[in-house]
């Protein structure tokens, strides 16, 4: 562990914990008193901060420049674990003992990672210059895949389970399952930056500095809800299904990732280690932005970014050991 890396983990616990406080001490509100800050900082975050930082993001890719190879080596494994986590949930909650959106809470939660906070000082003080431009890269897509998969999943099953329980047939389930993973502020933003990005123009410079600053909003803001949810939801009966998200996402996916980056893709050298070590990232604050939008697990969301992010402290050396072997060269 490198001490760039370190410090932005210590930067990061400092921000949660005064979030924490602020929580505790109702600072901006009090849910006993019928306020309920955390999900209105959420909403916030969801409506606003979020849709203005992809369409930003979405609007500016130099889809002509991206390296795709490595990028399919890197997302092929991540959606695998995604949808397989998402499987194996629906076959669990057959019996409906869980909310509708479980699911995919939980896969985003096992498999959405960190790669903003931690995952820029770590690839910039491990892998310099070039390792930094292919995460940066794998940053640039990694909201826009992961989220756009998973509104798909969670709004089909919403719709699925309104149809079941109103009668309503198939063609009107896939319509409304259309209209709101279309009208979401995840995917609308993207789409929208997609087009604008096939004009080849660049974006008024007063219209890219205001989507600058509302982008730049998401990391405090999520870090600060991190602590309020702790001190709203506490971790109280979320700490075995945290831990067990905690190990898919630290242990699993990177073994996903290196297996099938190396013999499935023939990465070796520099973009394995990349790639490898932002799979081993502890969990992203999307997923609690993401279980509060759904109203599902929001406690589990949060024990799992808080143990993985402590865990990862004695897992990213691991990995890198790992990865220090001659066969991965």
């Amino acid at each position: 562990m490198t001490l760039p890396v370190l410090y932005k983990l210590l930067a990061i616990f400092i921000v949660v914990a005064l979030g924490y406080i602020a929580g505790r001490m109702r600072w901006l509100g009090d849910e006993r008193q019928g306020a309920d800050p955390a999900r209105t900082l959420s909403n916030v975050a969801f409506y606003v901060f979020v849709p203005a930082l992809l369409f930003r993001t979405t609007s500016r890719l130099p889809f002509a420049t991206m390296p795709w190879g490595t990028l399919v080596a890197f997302f092929v494994p991540v959606l695998m674990l995604l949808l397989g986590v998402y499987a194996w949930q629906r076959r669990r909650n057959r019996s409906g003992r869980l909310p509708t959106a479980a699911p995919s809470v939980r896969a985003i939660s096992a498999t959405f990672g960190n790669t903003l906070q931690v995952g820029v000082p770590m690839a910039s003080a491990l892998f310099g210059e070039p390792g930094l431009a292919i995460h940066i890269t794998i940053i640039s897509l990694h909201a826009l895949t992961l989220l756009l998969v998973l509104t798909t999943l969670v709004e089909l099953d919403l719709a699925r389970a309104e149809a079941a329980h109103m009668g309503h047939d198939l063609m009107a389930t896939l319509k409304t399952t259309l209209r709101n993973t279309i009208i979401h502020p995840v995917v609308l933003p993207v789409l929208a930056g997609m087009a604008w990005n096939a004009t080849g123009l660049p974006l008024p410079p007063v219209v890219d500095e205001a989507l600058e600053v509302l982008g730049t909003a998401v990391v405090p803001l999520c870090l600060v809800l991190i602590g309020m949810s702790l001190a709203y939801y506490g971790m109280r009966g979320s700490v075995r299904g945290a831990a067990g998200l905690s190990v898919l996402k630290l242990l699993v996916l990177p073994v996903l990732v290196l297996a099938v980056g190396h013999w499935g893709f023939g990465l070796h050298g520099l973009a394995l280690n990349v790639v490898v070590m932002a799979a081993a990232l502890p969990v992203g604050s999307n997923a609690l932005i993401f279980s509060q939008r759904y109203e599902t697990l929001e406690g589990e969301a949060t024990a799992a970014i808080v143990l993985s992010t402590f865990a990862f402290v004695l897992t990213a050396p691991l990995w890198l050991w790992v990865l220090s072997a001659p066969v991965w060269r």
